[in-house]
């Protein structure tokens, strides 16, 4: 066991974002000095929608390079809807961050928390205990930061499957299902999810995933077009363990599993390649309730502890794992015995008591 004293790039954003990274930060250190441990020196780098009004940019080459010089990245919300670029998009800079830093790897585990509310009427639904592995540098994105072709008449994305690119993520996927702790069983599965019944570059992806699957074979593997995937998702999700698939699919179907389990303030998630690890909630900034207090800051606890549990793993240290542990124990705790009935679904407690319920749990 080590004990190291980690660097935190933090980039709280815009909107929400300050709120529940503050709110975070209290969960975190009250967790580390809990267990005693790791070290942990947080780091400011400025971005987002607001720092692009003020300065031109919405990711200043300094707080790029504080972030590639950090153990870990802790990320709030970054965009605002009415801020956009020339070309009309709006600012991204976690997509730069994803691309500039190889985060190839988009991990969104779901689980429904005892107590916590969820859409799904089926008992069933307490089993669920899957993740959703995103493809973060290729597919649809992979032009994002082109110019964009000035035509009146037509607009097209292209979509790149490259053997390299996917080969690491779905090798990524096959090594989580062999590693990972499950909560209510210990099938292992790995299930690609993609479109190769119609488009070239899903039947290329669909092949990469065959050559992997070999040389994993105590791992089953199955396949799922993603319209169909779309549909088991709320029929019956607690029969999946780890699915891989393409950018754009991926994003999409996260939205549709943090509603699984009761929504984007409940949904963490991870971004992670060889060396680097960004870590962030699945919402956006909601510029309509900033400052108000009313933001359920649960899933930005739980991406805390997803970084705590990579950083411990990383580098064989036993306190940060332990630090992860408590957290997640914290929040399902403060759910089952009825501590927190967040705002976002009808409850009465917002940012502050949520944090508060949660701190008294650990």
């Amino acid at each position: 066991m080590t004990t190291n004293a980690f660097q935190i790039a933090v980039m709280a954003g815009d909107g929400i974002g300050p709120e529940v990274m503050d709110a975070c930060l209290q969960v975190v250190n009250a967790a580390v000095e809990k267990i005693g441990g790791p070290g942990l020196r947080f780091i400011d780098a400025p971005g987002g929608a607001q720092y692009y009004r003020d300065h031109g940019t919405d990711l200043p080459d300094s707080s790029f390079e504080i972030a590639k010089n950090a153990d870990a990245i802790l990320f709030g919300a970054m965009g605002l809807p009415d801020v956009r670029k020339t070309d009309g998009t709006e600012i991204n800079p976690q997509l730069d961050l994803r691309f500039g830093l190889e985060l190839y790897a988009g991990v969104r585990p779901v689980r429904v928390l005892p107590g916590a509310p969820t859409p799904l009427k089926d008992s069933r639904a307490a089993d669920i205990d899957l993740v959703l592995i995103r493809e973060n540098t290729e597919g649809m994105f992979a032009d994002i930061r082109k110019p964009r072709v000035t035509d009146p008449d037509q607009a097209e994305d292209r979509c790149l499957i490259t053997r390299a690119g996917a080969t690491r993520v779905i090798e990524y996927a096959f090594q989580l299902a062999a590693t990972r702790v499950r909560t209510l069983t210990d099938a292992r599965r790995v299930t690609c999810v993609d479109k190769a019944n119609v488009l070239h570059s899903m039947a290329f992806w669909r092949q990469v995933f065959e050559d992997v699957h070999t040389r994993h074979p105590n791992i089953d593997a199955d396949y799922a077009y993603v319209d169909a995937m779309a549909l088991n998702l709320v029929k019956h999700p607690w029969d999946y363990d780890v699915m891989v698939m393409e950018n754009l699919f991926g994003d999409i179907l996260s939205d549709l599993t943090a509603g699984i389990v009761g929504g984007l303030g409940m949904a963490p998630s991870g971004d992670i390649g060889d060396v680097h690890g960004l870590f962030q909630p699945s919402h956006g900034s909601a510029p309509d309730i900033a400052g108000k207090g009313l933001a359920n800051p649960v899933a930005m606890f739980l991406s805390a502890s997803m970084m705590l549990n990579w950083l411990g793993h990383r580098h064989g240290d036993s306190h940060a794992t332990e630090a992860a542990a408590l957290i997640d124990n914290a929040v399902a705790r403060a759910f089952a015995r009825g501590a927190v009935q967040p705002v976002e679904f009808g409850g009465q407690h917002g940012t502050a008591a949520i944090t508060k319920a949660v701190l008294a749990e650990i």
